[in-house]
């Protein structure tokens, strides 16, 4: 009985050795497998959205490099920068010895990627294209760091502010919306975009939600059809007249009425945990519309 009771003894202590010392894995936004031995305690973020992710899943104190625009949260400032979206100093990079980059899809040249996995470092793709996909990559991130409970905790957090916003507001009457980019050349984006839910979420219809580009340009002409009640602008646009030249078509509901809505882009634009908040002002700039 006793030498039956060691067996167990001993065989529940091999488990919990080899679960201490099981590789951790996840599958990116584009379904690679990522691996690692051990939490990730050394992480380069090169993207803004990629920053705020980590940090919302316990690892901002463990990020060692940065890309040129990740500037949220205000400390992230004095983290080394190792690049920006279009290419990465690869020497910096590997000097800093991350053991996970995280970087944004459509971000850093794939070729550079490459090059950081054949030198062993793991490297996570994020590409959310539902608001939802961002909570779930706050979890997969803080399996990643070692942090599981605490991204559970922030990513509910995010999904219950959403849920709220969509039972405060997803069915009340209907606007038009036309959510501007950029003004030259004026761009907008489609329903396939998370701006595009997040317009939906809040009782909206995006204009050109049907368009097959996710960020289509589109002309002056398409907009005055098309009649928006509602004109959201990002604020993205240095020098330009922003939503001012607008004020030129009073035919347009949204100009005839003042309608014009300015929106932190930081919020709107990043698809990580703030953008619950910019959802949010988002559906308090439609409400005032109504």
């Amino acid at each position: 009985m006793k030498q039956r009771t060691f067996l167990l003894a001993l065989l529940l202590m091999l488990n919990v050795a080899a679960d201490a010392f099981a590789a951790i894995g996840v599958n990116d936004d584009l379904s690679h497998a990522v691996t690692l031995p051990q939490p990730a305690r050394r992480i380069i973020t090169l993207a803004p959205h990629t920053m705020e992710l980590v940090h919302a899943a316990g690892g901002l104190g463990n990020i060692v490099g940065r890309g040129s625009y990740s500037t949220y949260p205000p400390v992230a400032r004095a983290i080394p920068v190792v690049g920006d979206h279009k290419q990465i100093d690869i020497e910096h990079v590997l000097a800093l010895k991350p053991e996970l980059v995280v970087a944004w899809r459509y971000g850093v040249p794939q070729r550079q990627i490459d090059q950081l996995r054949r030198r062993g470092i793991a490297v996570f793709i994020s590409d959310p294209r539902k608001l939802d996909d961002i909570a779930d990559s706050i979890v997969r991130l803080g399996k990643l760091l070692g942090h599981e409970q605490r991204a559970q905790q922030q990513a509910g957090e995010f999904r219950r502010k959403l849920a709220a916003l969509s039972a405060r507001f997803s069915q009340r009457p209907k606007l038009r919306v036309f959510y501007q980019v950029s003004e030259r050349p004026l761009y907008t984006l489609n329903d396939r975009h998370l701006v595009g839910e997040a317009i939906r979420l809040c009782g909206g219809t995006n204009i050109f939600g049907g368009l097959p580009s996710i960020a289509p340009q589109v002309g002056i002409e398409a907009v005055l059809a098309a009649n928006p009640q509602v004109i959201v602008s990002n604020n993205v646009d240095p020098g330009g007249r922003g939503l001012a030249f607008w004020r030129s078509y009073p035919v347009v509901d949204a100009v005839r009425r003042g309608k014009l809505f300015r929106l932190n882009p930081d919020l709107l634009d990043r698809p990580g945990p703030r953008m619950a908040d910019g959802v949010q002002a988002l559906c308090e700039a439609m409400e005032q519309a109504r």
